[in-house]
Parts: C-alpha cells; sequence; structure tokens
C-alpha cells in the first residue's frame, strides 16, 4: 500500500476543502504521512488546527516564514516527499502551476519541485469548460502532472456538470497507482512514436509530419497506469516521457530492429509515422544541382514493422494495436488495414490539412476492433491517451 510514503498535500480555497480532510485520514490509515500545505484561501473553507490535528504534523501556510526560510525550507519541502497532491485543484492554483508562477507557498513548492505532482481539481462547471482552463490542463499534463478527476455532478453553486473534485478513495486510488499499484503494474508495453528519417544525401531526408505529440501521451498514459513502458521514438518535436524506458531512433529499420529487441511484451501500441519508402542508396555526399537535370531517386520498402509483430507465429504480443492516418475514406480504409495488418485495433485519423489534427493538441480518433467501430468526440490529445490505456488495461486484465 502507501506505507512510508511520503506526501505533501497542497489545499487550495475552494468547498471541496472539506474532502482534503476525509482524504488525509485516508491516506494516514494506509501508512501515508502527509505534510500539509493551506492556502490562504483554502484557510477560508478549513481551519489549520484540523489539518494539522489529522495530519499529526505542523500546517506550512507562509513562502516568508523566517525560521524555515533560513535554511530555504521551501525548497526542502518540494523535493522531500514521494509525491505533491494539489486537492482541491483551483482554477487559480492550475493557472499558476502552468504558467510558472511563484507568488506564494504553494505556488513556489510547485515550481521548485523535481517531484511528481497528482493534482486534483475542482472548480464551477463553466470554469472547467473555459479554454483558459483547458489550455492550462493540457500545458500541465504535457509537463507530467497527473490528474484525478474531476467528476461530473451537482455543484455547490446550484450548477451541474465536470468540475467536482474526484472523491477522497478516488485520489487514493490515482496515489497508489502513481506508486506502480495501477492496473497495468507488472504488464510490458512497447509504444512507437514519432516520424522516421529516411536519409537522402547527408543533409536531406524523407519523413511524415509527425509531431510524436500522441505517442509521447500514451506512453505517459500507459506508464500512469503502472506499466513498464518501452518507448522507441524517431526524431520527434516533443521531449520523451518520464518514468519509461526511451530507445531513439532515426530511420524505420533502425525502428524495427528496436522493436524487435524489445520483445516479447504483452501489449505493443504503434503510433509512429514510420516513412513506407527509402531511398534504395543515399548518397554519401551532399547532391549538387547539375547541367544533366535532376537526380533520380530510387525507391524501396521499409519494413512493415506493425505487421511484423502483428503476424508473428511466436512472441505475439497479446494486444497489437495500430496506428492509420488518413485523409479520406478513414473508417474504411482503417477497416481494410486492420485486416491486412492481423492487428487486433487500428486507431484511425483524419490527418487532412482543414482539421489541424497532425501536429496539433487534439485528436479525432475512430478505434476499429473486430467488432466494429467506435467515433470518439475531438479531444486532447493526452486525453485519447488516457482513454486508450485504459481499454488497453481492460483487455490486459481480463
Amino acid at each position: 500500500m502507501l506505507s512510508g510514503k511520503r506526501i505533501l498535500l497542497i489545499i487550495g480555497g475552494g468547498i471541496a476543502a472539506y474532502k482534503s480532510l476525509d482524504l488525509i485520514r485516508r491516506l494516514a490509515e494506509r501508512g501515508a504521512s502527509v505534510t500539509p500545505v493551506l492556502t490562504r484561501a483554502g484557510e477560508e473553507f478549513v481551519t489549520p488546527l484540523s489539518v494539522s490535528a489529522l495530519a499529526g504534523q505542523k500546517v506550512y501556510r507562509d513562502l516568508f516564514d523566517l525560521t524555515d526560510e533560513a535554511e530555504m525550507g521551501h525548497i526542502q519541502l518540494s523535493r522531500s516527499a514521494d509525491l505533491i497532491v494539489v486537492a482541491p485543484a483551483t482554477a487559480d492554483l492550475m493557472a499558476k502551476m502552468a504558467q510558472g508562477m511563484a507568488n506564494d507557498l504553494a505556488s513556489t513548492l510547485l515550481l521548485a519541485t523535481d517531484t511528481p505532482v497528482l493534482a486534483a481539481p475542482a472548480m464551477n462547471v463553466r470554469m472547467w469548460d473555459h479554454p483558459a482552463t483547458q489550455r492550462n490542463r493540457a500545458t500541465l499534463e504535457g509537463d507530467g502532472v497527473m490528474f484525478a478527476g474531476p467528476n461530473e455532478g451537482d455543484m455547490a453553486c446550484g450548477e451541474f456538470g465536470p468540475g467536482r473534485m474526484a472523491e477522497p478513495l478516488e485520489i487514493v486510488d490515482a496515489i497508489e497507482k502513481t506508486f506502480g499499484k495501477g492496473p497495468l503494474s507488472g504488464k510490458r508495453v512497447l509504444v512507437t512514436s514519432g516520424p522516421t528519417h529516411e536519409p537522402i544525401d547527408p543533409v536531406r531526408y524523407i519523413a511524415n509530419r509527425s509531431s510524436g505529440a500522441q505517442g509521447t501521451a500514451i506512453a505517459r498514459a500507459l506508464a500512469d497506469l503502472g506499466a513498464q513502458v518501452i518507448f522507441v521514438t524517431g526524431p520527434a518535436e516533443v521531449p520523451a516521457p518520464q518514468g519509461v524506458e526511451v530507445v531513439a531512433v532515426e530511420s524505420a529499420r533502425e525502428m524495427a530492429e528496436a522493436v524487435e529487441a524489445a520483445l516479447p511484451v504483452d501489449a505493443g501500441v504503434f503510433a509512429a509515422a514510420v516513412a513506407d519508402w527509402r531511398v534504395s542508396t543515399a548518397s554519401e555526399s551532399k547532391l549538387k544541382k547539375s547541367k544533366d537535370g535532376l537526380p533520380v531517386l530510387k525507391f524501396t520498402e521499409n519494413p512493415d514493422i506493425l505487421a511484423g509483430v502483428a503476424q508473428r507465429a511466436e512472441g505475439r504480443p497479446r494486444l497489437v494495436v495500430g496506428f492509420a492516418a488518413e485523409t479520406d475514406d478513414v473508417e474504411a480504409h482503417a477497416t481494410a488495414k486492420r485486416r491486412s495488418k492481423g492487428c487486433d485495433w487500428i486507431v484511425a485519423n483524419d490527418v487532412s490539412p482543414a482539421t489541424g489534427i497532425m501536429g496539433g493538441a487534439e485528436n479525432a480518433v475512430t478505434l476499429i476492433t473486430a467488432e466494429g467501430a467506435e467515433n470518439w468526440p475531438r479531444m486532447a490529445k493526452e486525453a485519447v491517451a488516457r482513454a486508450l490505456a485504459d481499454r488497453i488495461a481492460e483487455v490486459l486484465n481480463a
């Protein structure tokens, strides 16, 4: 369980702060020690005395506590914990976290830390749905912040919708998952991501327009559920996630070799945009303009990594997930691809320029399985990743 784990709990200012008192009790029941930080706004809803009594520790409130700051106490606080939990994470706190502000103790701790952070948002439904809050959430997820909730339900303000803070036991479950107790604990999952670069000469190459954002988000979501993730990535724009085994490659052939070396795995998610062809004989010198006309490039097919794994006679992963980036007849082409490759699922999307999906922050996918097609709504790539990771966990634990 959580025996011996050190949790730094930051309590924001919202009516849901009362749930944090129960959260402290639940964590203590499981053997965790809780060091509480109470914001000024949080004090409007719960008292320092009640928080301290439940945690059995001093409540930290002021950045400029001279006794603690003589030894840079805020730095020590931010790094001595195994996990920082922000509950409730108000719209204001999320904005400060996303923008790197540090004008009070809570925001300074969050900026100064290299410790994993889990946030439990709580706010009015309109505030949660506001584009600014959703941008902040996407930024934080990109920075590696994990989330528990919010839930949907009645609000203290009388409205209904998403924005309710997750219940204490739900947050405890999310905390346990961060320590490897998630539904994919003990499972080994391979994820490919990014483009491949196929050289023409020392300075030119053929590639696909992939940022690697979706593959990176999937690897992070799987790791958050406790999986051991082997992340084979081409030269992507986005950085690789923390907490996974990263194997960096350039070409499709290098990626195929890395995938083969990573096997066996319980599941394989092939999100990389692998170039279908390469120049059969890349020039060792830079190609120059010539009076003789344009250079002639001869192409050959790259290895089909997805089909190679999906059609293995021995050592095939229990679940093989491919991706299909299409510009027309998305569902039909993706369904045909699932059959021809021999994989279990295809995650298909429309990457026509008008969609803004290729290289963008959002995705709208259709999940193709043996049972048919499921059209998912357009959402942040991080949300797509979480939904896909949850589905993978269901299959591997069935």
